[in-house]
């Protein structure tokens, strides 16, 4: 949803405030939300807000029709197009409240309430995307999540910059750590990857997100047009996709962690047994002993790649305490599953 401005104007008009002339005046076919400058900033409701896009009309959400309008049009995607959730972008420019009434809709389908799923666009630090969850989820009972760009920002070092430390990871100021109910992670989306694509071993950052908690998102493109999904193997998209949503649950322990390796393990929740990630930085196979949640328990590679290496790992046995000798493939990743 881009709620913070307007392009495709019918006509310009003076704004009687500044005297300045822009493209306000919008005379939809459909009838529907007709504006005029007074929908726009400055006008009597407001002077301006979080920020505007270029030199399009910025959207005052302060004037009546412009916020009754808005939340009819969120209402008939949800009641009568049959949307599940939405998107929110460039939520720097206007203010959290307006999400924060979106979100409190209770739409109707088949006569059942229900409430919408919603992420923001939030580009920004980590406390930035902080105060806007906040403000955006104050005494809200449906919290809307927001993108995590300071991990992706880590993703793409860690794929990218040689000698990046994976001590980094569990450094925090990312929302995976700090927030994890809230945090939308990703590897790219149609905006980073115009300007700053991640260019090697991408599927590191991918056993990363669907590993660790939080709401991952798999980029399209980086699923079908550069055929990273590999079905049937154990090397791509959709094995990390399938430990996802069979053993991803439950708090995240890091086990070790240098430099070079990192290993964690998801505690597992329900009929989810939980995991463990390994991530290897060096050339050659790497690993470790580690103390796991499981005892007496084989533990199975479930999903793993290596860059000029796609042997698999071996099956692994815990002992009575738990303690386990873990590898992974050269600049690469294995994750174990209780089988």
């Amino acid at each position: 949803l881009v709620f913070n401005h307007n392009s495709g104007g019918d006509d310009q008009e003076v704004n009687p405030l500044d005297g300045r002339s822009r493209w306000t005046k919008f005379a939809p076919k459909s009838g529907k939300f007709p504006r005029d400058w007074k929908c726009f900033h400055p006008c009597q409701y407001e002077t301006w807000d979080g920020g505007t896009f270029g030199d399009m009309p910025d959207l005052c959400h302060r004037a009546p029709l412009v916020y009754t309008e808005l939340i009819n049009y969120a209402r008939w995607l949800l009641e009568e197009i049959g949307f599940d959730g939405f998107r929110y972008d460039m939520v720097k420019g206007y203010g959290g409240w307006m999400v924060h009434s979106i979100q409190e809709l209770r739409a109707l389908r088949n006569g059942t309430s229900f409430k919408p799923y919603a992420v923001g666009e939030c580009w920004d630090s980590e406390r930035t995307i902080d105060d806007w969850l906040d403000e955006a989820n104050a005494w809200s009972d449906n919290p809307v999540g927001a993108f995590d760009f300071p991990l992706r920002w880590q993703l793409q070092k860690l794929c990218d910059s040689y000698g990046f430390s994976l001590r980094q990871l569990a450094g925090g100021e990312v929302l995976m750590w700090d927030r994890p109910a809230q945090a939308v992670t990703f590897v790219e989306n149609h905006d980073v990857v115009r300007d700053g694509p991640i260019i090697n071993d991408k599927l590191l950052a991918y056993a990363v997100i669907l590993t660790h908690e939080g709401y991952p998102c798999v980029f399209w493109q980086d699923y079908f047009n550069w055929n990273l999904a590999q079905p049937n193997n154990q090397s791509g998209i959709d094995a990390l996709i399938k430990v996802h949503k069979e053993n991803a649950a439950g708090p995240t322990q890091v086990l070790f962690i240098d430099d070079d390796l990192y290993v964690m393990q998801r505690l597992g929740s329900g009929n989810q047994n939980g995991l463990a990630l390994v991530l290897n930085n060096r050339g050659n196979w790497n690993g470790t002993w580690v103390q796991t949640r499981w005892n007496n328990t084989r533990l199975v590679p479930a999903a793993w790649r290596g860059r000029d290496d796609l042997g698999a790992p071996q099956e692994k046995w815990t002992n009575d305490s738990g303690w386990v000798e873990l590898w992974a493939p050269p600049r690469g990743y294995a994750v174990y599953v209780p089988g």
